[in-house]
């Protein structure tokens, strides 16, 4: 059946992604080391990469709107691992540089790409099914994690680490790759004829927003839970990492189950509820008097989180009725605006006063989201043709 081989290809390619994203994410450190970056360096270095994908992002919907996104996703996933084992093999910074500039633009691109794939699946099936293709990156995701864990208890060296599961990314890529949506499935030549072709950003702008605060708080987890952990609560090296853990179990257990959710009761009320919890969590982050509360803060915080993407992405897709993917492109690009801003943010406030001051910023963004949910159900307006 065609709907469900490309709904298997698209799971592949999310489940590659995440694979990849976290290979070179928890090798931050590593690299670090081993090029004796500074704090500064690294942290304008890491900067660099979510301003290039916002650029690849860009540049995807472009590219998308006149060849479709299983054209691009063929170039870029593949372009995504290379990017990581040459950070792993790079004998010097400017090598890494080089790495983390193809890996910026090539990210970008697949994000944008992998979730115009995954609209196109769910308006073949005709219900929500993106928080699903969500669930396998996050699963991925840990399952990297796990790797590098496992691999650092071999003793395998850097490169070699980083190689290996990108050899799987390559092959899961090049096989799901043929079974994609082409851009005839992608657009909607019947619906393209009675709307405009230009997409409208005014109702994208609430979807915009919310995506952009949700990685407000994604980047305040993920840059800062071990400072906070280790600096306000006196964790050990230990047990600051389940933080970050609780944080990603939580998320990938809401959305196994999120699109079951969306189709009962609907996006817009997912979203807002999502939006209390996760603002509930950081409140306990902020006020958190332990260690064991702290955790299960962080696990809420990534609860209500993890339904705000997946339907930022739905919803942009239903103001895009001609698949052109230009809306999801434009809410992506919002997906590292956000990321950019939170580290930034986060990390200024807790350099001026304290962490847990810091993370009163993703906790009063997170309420935003409950207000911008009304957006998450937009209808397509038609406009007049010539």
């Amino acid at each position: 059946m065609r709907h469900r081989s490309a709904r298997m290809a698209t799971f592949a390619v999310f489940a590659v992604q995440g694979l990849s994203f976290a290979t070179l994410l928890t090798q931050v450190a590593a690299l670090q080391n081993k090029h004796g970056l500074s704090e500064g360096d690294l942290t304008l270095l890491l900067l660099v990469v979510p301003v290039l994908a916002g650029a690849g992002s860009v540049m995807a919907g472009t590219l998308a709107a006149r060849k479709g996104s299983k054209w691009l996703l063929r170039l870029a996933q593949p372009a995504v691992a290379v990017s990581v084992v040459a950070a792993g093999l790079a004998a010097d910074v400017p090598q890494l540089v080089a790495a983390l500039v193809l890996f910026g633009l090539a990210v970008g691109a697949v994000d944008a790409g992998m979730n115009m794939q995954g609209v196109a699946v769910e308006r073949l099936y005709g219900r929500a099914v993106l928080n699903g293709f969500h669930a396998a990156w996050s699963a991925t995701s840990l399952a990297g994690a796990l790797w590098v864990s496992l691999a650092n208890g071999l003793g395998l060296t850097l490169p070699v680490m980083m190689a290996i599961p990108m050899a799987l990314a390559v092959a899961g890529s090049l096989l799901a790759a043929p079974h994609l949506c082409t851009i005839v499935e992608e657009k909607v030549p019947a619906e393209a004829k009675a709307v405009s072709g230009r997409v409208r950003w005014g109702p994208i702008i609430p979807l915009c927003l919310a995506m952009g605060f949700l990685y407000v708080g994604d980047a305040a987890v993920s840059n800062f839970h071990g400072v906070f952990m280790e600096n306000i609560l006196s964790a050990s090296a230990s047990v600051a990492p389940l933080a970050y853990g609780a944080y990603q179990a939580a998320t990938l257990l809401v959305r196994l189950g999120g699109d079951l959710t969306v189709r009962r009761y609907g996006p817009a009320a997912i979203v807002r509820v999502g939006g209390v919890i996760a603002t509930l969590g950081f409140a306990g982050v902020v006020f958190a008097p332990s260690q064991p509360l702290a955790i299960v803060a962080f696990g809420l915080t990534g609860m209500g989180l993890a339904v705000v993407a997946p339907q930022s992405f739905s919803a942009a897709g239903r103001l895009d009725p001609a698949g052109t993917g230009v809306a999801i492109a434009r809410v992506n690009l919002f997906n590292y605006v956000g990321f950019i801003v939170g580290a930034a943010l986060v990390g200024g406030i807790a350099d001026s006063t304290d962490m847990r001051v810091a993370f009163g910023a993703p906790l009063l963004l997170a309420g935003v989201i409950v207000v911008l949910a009304r957006g998450f159900e937009p209808r397509p307006q038609p406009q007049p043709t010539a």
